[in-house]
């Protein structure tokens, strides 16, 4: 099967998805509320979704906000399909499951997020980028991690998937193995001089464009910095953006 093209390259739509990494919504909403919509969507994971919800989610899609889920479900196939069906019925632009569920999990997936009304982007986590070739070692998987991502990467693509969570480092590779429709949305990304914080595997913005990306998530440059909004920007002028 191949990928269901939901996902359309262009350079009219925000390259830059900030992760609202907070432990509440009215945290969250400070933020937003400085940013704009054109510049950027955003990014829930699963300690904000617990704790604000799925209205929290369907309050920022109507700021004309874009919202990738990102819960990385990964579960049975008619678990992860009926999750998937929830989720796509909140309005999100894009959500994610995991890869190493296999193809039957994802299958499931693909049809429950094309059977809804809105069809968002369904992509799939191939290696968090937290972890290294030793934290792969220690969990009993010994190929070599640049290998582990393309395999889960084109099982992702066989399951008619429209993209892929990856590490900017591996975009190049992806890029060139799964062709120019394949969505590859990069977190560990962090503007020059910028701390790497807890990512193992960091890129820089331009660098991952460069690489491949289609989309960068971008947490804490942006959402500790003074001026958040100035930062968003910083980061459009340096990859050409603006």
């Amino acid at each position: 099967m191949t990928s269901a093209n939901n996902y359309n390259p262009s350079n009219n739509d925000p390259k830059i998805i900030v992760a609202l990494d907070y432990a509440d919504a009215a945290n969250a909403l400070k933020l937003v509320n400085q940013l704009d919509p054109t510049l950027c969507r955003l990014k829930v994971g699963k300690e904000l979704f617990t704790a604000a919800g799925p209205q929290f989610v369907e309050q920022l899609t109507r700021s004309n906000f874009g919202v990738f889920l990102d819960l990385k479900f990964h579960d049975i196939p008619n678990t992860v399909a009926k999750a998937c069906s929830a989720a796509s019925n909140l309005g999100v632009w894009m959500l994610n499951v995991h890869a190493s569920g296999g193809l039957e999990m994802m299958q499931a997936a693909r049809e429950a997020v094309s059977a809804s009304e809105t069809k968002p982007l369904l992509i799939a986590v191939t290696v968090l980028t937290s972890m290294n070739q030793a934290t792969l070692n220690q969990i009993g998987i010994n190929t070599d991690l640049a290998t582990h991502v393309l395999n889960l990467a084109k099982l992702t693509q066989q399951a008619g998937l429209d993209g892929v969570v990856c590490s900017a480092l591996e975009a190049k590779m992806l890029r060139t193995a799964l062709g120019g429709d394949f969505c590859l949305v990069t977190p560990g990304i962090r503007p020059a001089n910028v701390n790497q914080d807890d990512q193992s595997r960091v890129v820089t913005p331009a660098d991952a464009l460069k690489n491949g990306a289609s989309y960068l998530v971008v947490g804490r440059p942006i959402t500790l910095a003074t001026n958040p909004l100035q930062a968003l920007e910083a980061i459009h002028a340096e990859c050409n953006l603006l």
